[in-house]
């Protein structure tokens, strides 16, 4: 399928139909990506400032076939928001579109436009003592509209859900320019397939979302932060049983980690000050949230103890105060920042069913021991809660991941072939992108994939919406 660039003619076609300053050059910044694997082409960059503009932005483009990369706030891990090869892309950012439109606190819902930072979204729900749940590590520069578009997670996954589980409704627009006005605040709406659904998790391959009506939750009373030492992962999984067998719905966050994990810290960012003298093997983080009359330090103590006379935990840290409870929380927090200091071989974002989470971390560490490579470390660590694990792979200390360039597929490879055989899925959190579309092919079910690409045609026939992402690019 043949592209038409997003140069200065399909600019000045615009140019009667925009208001100054929506289109201009791509500045290098919508051009990068986190990890550095992929430089997008410098094409037109857009920044509208409402949904009609951004409507005429896609008019435009399906008609010339120019392709469109929808930009958020560019956090994404699996490169979507960048296009590396063929025409130079029109880069549509919704920074511009960053209105809280209306809260509506009885209701527990907020209105946002697409271009909202998350944590503002957060701030416009705690100012009405409502919470917004959704909650990751990027989450002072990731937009709403990329948070819905990748179907984001975070540390929040086990008691609230993903993305999807917190909108209730979307404005978007078509390939075509058509206004989808599907912004409903409603909680019951049967009548017919979900359009919502289709574009969250889409990555911008299906049209553009503008705004969404999202869902909030009462703020709970009390926060309780524990950080329990545990022998395996097999404990920590029974630990987790056990926790909500104790405590039922107010566990918000189960989150493990690794040793490894922790000497990372150590190394890169020693003004961290971890709770242990001696790292632990296994721990695991655990956030509550619970109601006006419950003491979570009470809480805590209590699921400590069963722990420690089930043999489910050897050691802990019960936070006394919400500034120990930031301390703990800081710890996993800052692992991710680690890990991009050391530089890993292969990361992975995989999930498999909980409780063949031991069994996973066991034939995986054999795997790739088996490569030939035994001094190559592993960092495996993330939100047990909801079976998504980070299985991160790291040179030898003092080599760098450029040693190791030849084995990076094949690592990748042993990883993924074991998540599928487990009944697991490649991609639990941070979507396809173009990093993983091979992967998609490979691993993906056939009726799925045909059902995809019947979609992408019906929706988008030219093409244009962010081509080579989540499904083959048909560009030559």
């Amino acid at each position: 399928m043949s592209y038409s660039p997003a140069d200065a003619a399909f600019a000045a076609s615009l140019t009667a139909s925009l208001p100054e300053g929506v289109l201009g050059p791509c500045a290098p910044r919508y051009l990068e990506e986190p990890r550095g694997r992929y430089q997008g082409q410098a094409g037109l960059l857009a920044k509208p400032n409402s949904t009609a503009e951004v409507a005429t932005l896609l008019r435009a483009a399906n008609a010339a076939r120019v392709p469109v990369v929808p930009y958020g706030g560019g956090t994404g891990l699996v490169g979507g928001q960048v296009k590396p090869e063929g025409a130079a892309p029109l880069v549509i950012s919704l920074e511009r579109m960053s209105r809280i439109r209306a809260v509506y606190p009885q209701e527990n819902v907020i209105l946002a436009e697409a271009g909202a930072i998350l944590a503002d979204v957060q701030q416009a729900a705690l100012e009405q003592e409502r919470l917004f749940p959704l909650s990751l590590a990027a989450e002072g520069t990731a937009r709403i509209g990329g948070n819905l578009a990748t179907n984001a997670g975070g540390v929040n996954v086990l008691r609230y859900g993903n993305a999807r589980d917190l909108c209730l409704g979307l404005e978007a627009v078509l390939p075509s320019g058509e206004i989808w006005n599907g912004l409903t605040r409603l909680r019951k709406d049967n009548t017919g397939y979900d359009l919502r659904n289709l574009l969250i998790g889409s990555e911008g391959t299906l049209g553009v979302i503008t705004a969404a009506a999202l869902k909030l939750s009462p703020i709970p009373a009390h926060q309780g932060v524990a950080l329990f030492v545990v022998p395996s992962p097999e404990a920590a999984i029974a630990l987790l049983a056990l926790a909500r067998d104790q405590l039922g719905e107010a566990v918000s966050a189960f989150e493990l980690m690794h040793r490894q994990g922790l000497a990372f810290l150590a190394q890169h960012l020693p003004q961290l000050r971890q709770p242990f003298a001696q790292a632990p093997q296994w721990s695991v983080l655990i956030d509550l949230g619970l109601a006006r009359g419950q003491d979570p330090v009470s809480a805590l103590s209590d699921l400590f103890e069963a722990a420690v006379e089930a043999g489910l935990a050897e050691d802990g840290v019960i936070a006394q105060s919400k500034a120990q409870a930031q301390a703990l929380w800081a710890v996993r927090e800052q692992i991710p920042e680690a890990n991009r200091l050391v530089g890993s071989i292969a990361s992975h974002d995989i999930s498999v069913p909980i409780s063949v989470i031991p069994e996973f971390i066991r034939r995986g560490g054999e795997a790739i021991a088996a490569l030939g490579q035994g001094d190559m470390r592993i960092n495996c660590f993330g939100h047990l809660g909801d079976g998504n694990l980070h299985y991160n792979v790291f040179p030898a200390e003092g080599r760098s991941r450029t040693d190791y360039d030849d084995l990076r597929g094949a690592v990748k490879t042993v990883v993924h072939d074991l998540v599928q055989d487990m009944g697991g899925s490649f991609s639990a959190e941070h979507g396809v992108g173009r990093m993983k579309v091979a992967d998609l092919q490979s691993y993906g079910d056939p009726v799925k994939l045909a059902m995809m690409q019947a979609i992408k045609q019906a929706l988008d026939p030219r093409g244009i919406m962010n081509p080579g992402a989540v499904l083959p690019s048909l560009e030559p």
